[in-house]
Parts: C-alpha cells; structure tokens; sequence
C-alpha cells in the first residue's frame, strides 16, 4: 500500500523519540516548570500519525515504545541524582537503572500500541475511541500495577487549559483518555466527517461553558492562618549527626517555637524535618515539643520517623494540639520502592547505595483527619499525592471528608530539578479532584498554598530557608470523582476501556 510503513525506519524512530520528548516537555518545562496542554496534545497527535501508517502491530509497538521511553526518561531522569549522587550508585548503574525502569515501563504503551492495530475498525472516529481507551488501560497499569509510578502521567499536563474542567468528573486518569482521544482526532482531522471535527470541538469547550454558569461541588468551611516551614537542609546532609541533624533540631525547633504569639493557628513542618526517633532526640527536646502545643491557640504537623526495633518503624506526620495526652499521629502508606521499603529479590540493590531510613512499615489507606479550629486536615507524605483514588478514600463519607489535604515532602533527593515543579502540578491536580485546598511544607521546595481550583496563592522560592505564612479556606462538599472514586475505586475506567477494546474487537472480527 501506498504510503505504508513497512518498517519502523531511523526518521520514523526520530519523530517518536522526538514526540515522546515533547511530552515529557508538556507535563512541565524545564525552564519555567510550567505545563503546556497543547504541546501535549501534538506529541500524541505525531505518534498517531505514526500508528496510522503502521499495518503492523510489531511495528506499532516498536513506535510506541520508542515514545514512551523517550517521554519516561524525559520526565523522571532526575532520578540518577538520588540513586548517584545521593544513594551513592555508580553513575553507570544509576544511568542504566533509570533507562531500565523507562524501558520497562514504556512496554505498556508498546502494548497499548500494538493492540491499536490489532483491533483498531476502519471507522475514524471510532479508531480514536478504541486508542483513548487503549491508552487509559496503559496509563493504569503504569499508575497502579506493582506499587504503581504513575508520575508524568498526561493528565498532569493539562492542571491549565480547557480540559482541566473534566478533573471534579473524571480525574486525571480519565483526563488522559480524553487527551489520547483528542489526539489522535486532531490527527484525522483532515479526512473524518464534521460530526467529529464539532466533537473536537466540544470536548476542549464543554468544561468552559459548564464552568461559566454552574455553582462549585465545594462551599467554604472557615479559614486557617498556616505558618509553612522550608528548612532547606542539604540532602547529603540530612541524616548526618554532625551536621544536618543538628541544622534540623536548631532551625525547626527555633521555628515551632517562634510562631507563638503570632497570630498563626497552625505550623507545619516537611517529611523527616526532625530526622530522628523521638526517643533519639536530645534530652528535653520532645517534652518541650509537647508542653509548647499543650495549651494556647496553636497546632502543629510535624513529618517524623517513628517506632522501634520491636514495632517497626513509619514514615510518619505527628500531631500536637492542646487536650492531646499523646501526639496525633498519620502513617504513609504508599512507600517509595528502594527507598522506604526493599521489593522481593532486590537486596543486592539497595546494599550498593547509602539511602538512610530504608524499610518503614505501611500505613492503612483512609486514615482519619487531623481535627483543629473547625478543620479536618488530611496529610500525605512526599509522593503520595500521585494516588488520588487512596486520597479519595477519605471521601466515602461526607461527614468526615477532609477540608483541607496536607502534603510534607523532602524532594532533595532529586536536586534543583523539574521534579520539584512536577510535584506541585501533581498537588494542584488533587486540589482540582476533590475541590480541597493542599497546603504543602517541604524541605526545598515547592512549600506552597493551593486553593481549591489548583491555583498557587502563595508559595516560598525553591531551595531557601524560609517560613510561608498565609491564609488556606477549607471546604466540604463532594465531587463526582470524590464520589465514584471513594466507593468503587478507578474501577469504572478500568471495565469501561476494557469494554470498548473488546466491542472493537468483536466488530472488527465480524464478517
């Protein structure tokens, strides 16, 4: 056939290594860390070109493999400076580990790619149907299968634009179905008929105009003043006793007991700020902590390793408010592999790097909120914010629903990099989600105040010292996602995309 790709060629490999680049690109810039919906949309819309040339599904996959890898490594590559420059792994073994776990990764969109041309009918319109659903079923699987690392999921790039109306229904999950389907729509836009150009259309309009006159899922609770701390202590610092240790016991001690007498309600303090057992901080110290949040005005989250030999140990968020015997307490759940807990057969691994704190033991999914000044405080710890559907467990009942999400992070392990601006996008998403505010307290950056329409309405200079201090609006109220996520999970988009694969398999084997 005229205009066939036979085979997957060097310029056919170039335009998918280039588009999966551009789409590492759209989920946030490196020289602005802003995210580009458009540019998102080309870089699916090039590789759809490339599939509609393809007559063979080994020939799909190897493009969209190609792609995916290229937008994999573009997206997490900051993951050599934890593994090598901090975790100690020769530079090779960091490069290859990080190529390895794109390469691996990339194979569910090689799959999703190949199964396109399997099943894909002739229909243009329904061709980009069966790829939305297709990609849906990839983007899942990478976000939820063995731990999941859903991180520089599409729908990340779309926090601004006019898809990002679609996320208080569907989520960034079904936000990247409908950027998949736009994609490959915008790609046939030549040669399909008008009723999908008008779908085109509406799909990037919808969102504004049900926006203009309809009334938010979410009405204000109150407000809380929040003093947010950055103690901006050096990751190769960190856990060493004569140096970061004593910086983190002086800094934050100074800071939680500084705020008294401010009008300050509530101070928050990073993941590990204080990197010590409480039973290992130095004499006084977490009496002192506890008599200066016994009684007052103030509350305060403070991240924390906690545990013993015996109990294990926790990646924790600890509570203090007055009327407490005993801090509140929040445990992650969602631990990092190789960092906070070793996966089956890969000992060898960690034992080549000097990674402290290295196996926590897990939290439950739906903990309950912290309770302070009318508020209901729900904390997450470092990456957990990339989960929505376990944050949407706290939905299921409206009652206790959080009014406001909590993330402390210490992403110094990645450096001055892009990963500190991937990370806020991620946090203004679950703000769009679920109509809550997120405030987050984070060693270096990004310590910020999100309201609930995801916009930044203060936030610290990345790698200072500092404390952030302003005002966070909590809300109740409940939005389809935090509805249907809270009961059934992300179950509908998983039989749903796998419904529509089926049907077009079913039509394109009929005679």
């Amino acid at each position: 056939m005229k205009g066939e790709l036979r085979s997957p060629g060097l310029l056919h490999c170039l335009i998918a290594l280039l588009a999966g680049l551009a789409h590492a690109v759209s989920m946030a810039a490196p020289w602005n860390g802003a995210a580009t919906w458009w540019l998102q949309i080309m870089a699916l819309g090039l590789l759809a070109w490339q599939l509609e040339q393809s007559r063979s599904w080994k020939q799909a996959a190897g493009l969209g493999w190609l792609f995916a890898a290229a937008w994999l490594v573009g997206t997490f590559w900051w993951l050599f400076i934890s593994l090598h420059t901090y975790g100690g792994l020769p530079a090779v073994l960091a490069v290859l580990s990080v190529l390895g776990l794109a390469a691996v990764l990339a194979l569910y969109y090689a799959a999703a790619c190949a199964v396109w041309v399997f099943v894909a009918p002739a229909s243009p319109a329904w061709r980009a149907v069966v790829f939305a659903a297709l990609w849906l079923l990839a983007e899942l699987a990478r976000g939820r299968l063995f731990t999941g690392f859903g991180w520089g999921a599409a729908g990340y790039a779309h926090v601004d634009g006019p898809l990002a109306g679609y996320a208080p229904w569907i989520g960034a999950y079904g936000m990247a179905a409908v950027a998949a389907w736009l994609g490959m729509a915008v790609r046939q836009a030549w040669r399909c008929g008008p009723w999908q150009r008008v779908a085109v259309l509406a799909v990037l309009a919808l969102p504004s105009i049900y926006q203009m006159g309809a009334a938010s899922y979410s009405v204000p609770a109150g407000s809380l003043q929040v003093a947010l701390l950055q103690g901006n202590i050096p990751q190769d610092e960190k856990f060493q006793p004569g140096t970061g240790v004593a910086t983190a016991l002086r800094w934050y001690g100074e800071q939680l007991s500084g705020q008294q007498g401010q009008q300050v309600q509530l101070v928050v303090a990073p993941e590990t700020a204080l990197p010590l057992l409480p039973q290992q901080l130095p004499p006084g110290y977490w009496e002192g902590l506890q008599r200066r949040y016994a009684s007052g005005e103030q509350a305060a989250l403070i991240g924390f390793p906690f545990g013993d030999y015996k109990q294990g140990y926790t990646n924790a968020v600890l509570g203090f408010k007055p009327g407490l015997a005993e801090p509140w307490r929040y445990d992650k759940h969602h631990l990092v592999p190789f960092g906070e807990f070793i996966p089956p057969f890969f000992k060898w691994f960690t034992e080549m790097m000097n990674i402290p704190l290295g196996d926590f033991h897990r939290g439950a999914i739906g903990q309950p909120s912290f309770e302070w000044q009318g508020q209901r405080l729900a904390p997450n710890i470092c990456y957990e914010d990339l989960f929505g559907e376990e944050l949407g467990a706290r939905f299921i009942d409206p009652a206790k629903a959080p009014t406001v999400f909590v993330n402390a992070s210490n992403i110094a392990w990645f450096g001055d990099t892009v990963a500190i601006d991937q990370h806020l996008l991620i946090s203004r998403m679950r703000a769009l989600e679920f109509e809550r505010p997120m405030i987050r307290a984070t060693n270096t950056g990004a310590t910020a105040i999100i309201d609930y329409q995801g916009h930044v309405t203060a936030a610290l200079p990345r790698l200072t010292q500092g404390v952030l201090t302003g005002v966070v609006e909590g809300r109740v109220g409940i939005t389809p996602y935090a509805w249907w996520v809270s009961r059934v999970g992300l179950w509908p988009l998983w039989l749903g995309a796998l419904g529509l694969v089926l049907l077009a398999w079913r039509l394109r084997r009929r005679p």
